[in-house]
């Protein structure tokens, strides 16, 4: 049975010398995606990363090591020990990088190698006890460094120093959580003052040896306790955290 012509029409065709360029035909954009737009520049991230790697441990851990050792030499096997084992650390990671190419850090290495369980229980640690604990201690040096102008005769009160570490995270939480120019303001900010603090110290101690004053360089009062060698191994490795 042969189809009925009225059932079909002509589709109608493009005058050729009408066509222009090449058509792309792309998505209709919606409003209805909800994602966070980008807002950071290079600058921004070499600062992140840079404020990320040199922590405020670099501050309060040099007098943590030379209290547990006793002397000057002992402090500087603690700090090239340290340096050493954090070296070799940093290289395992960047060998697991390129073995297991996945977002997530530790994370997805203990993934792959361990499974989802163990992964988990890392993950969980890391955000409900690490972390928390790493940002008190840069929260209290903060306020340890920033109260001492108004106690040059003593120690800063404990209550004082608790009570400005706590508005100090709360504030910058608040910023964090408000916006993202303002948290990398503020990250900027901090990196160029720690980037020039340690400029100051450096170049004080260059100067310091260049004058010759060498005389602190001795194993007198060297620590024989191990379990206080041991803490000066930890303050050391804290400093060296940013790996």
């Amino acid at each position: 049975m042969a189809p009925k012509a009225e059932e079909y029409s002509a589709v109608p065709q493009k005058d050729p010398e009408k066509i222009g360029p090449i058509e792309m035909m792309a998505p209709e954009k919606t409003n209805d995606t909800v994602e966070l737009k980008p807002k950071m520049t290079l600058m921004n991230g070499v600062t992140v990363i840079v404020g990320s790697i040199i922590g405020s441990g670099i501050f309060v851990s040099p007098s943590g090591v030379l209290m547990n050792t006793g002397s000057v030499n002992m402090s500087l096997v603690i700090w090239i020990t340290s340096g050493i084992f954090s070296m070799v650390g940093a290289y395992c990671y960047a060998e697991l990088g390129c073995m297991i190419k996945k977002t997530g850090a530790d994370y997805a290495y203990i993934m792959v190698t361990f499974g989802s369980f163990l992964a988990f229980i890392r993950l969980w640690v890391e955000c409900m006890i690490v972390r928390p604990c790493s940002q008190a201690i840069v929260a209290l040096t903060f306020a340890i460094y920033a109260s001492k102008p108004f106690f040059p005769e003593c120690e800063p009160p404990d209550e004082a120093v608790r009570l400005l570490a706590a508005i100090c995270i709360c504030i910058l939480a608040f910023i964090n959580c408000w916006e993202v120019k303002w948290a990398t303001a503020v990250q900027d900010v901090f990196t160029y003052a720690k980037l020039l603090a340690l400029f100051i110290i450096i170049a004080t101690g260059i100067v310091q040896l260049a004058k010759g004053k060498t005389e602190n360089f001795n194993w007198d009062d060297t620590e024989t306790d191990f379990t206080k060698i041991a803490l000066s191994f930890y303050s050391g490795l804290f400093a060296y955290n940013g790996w």
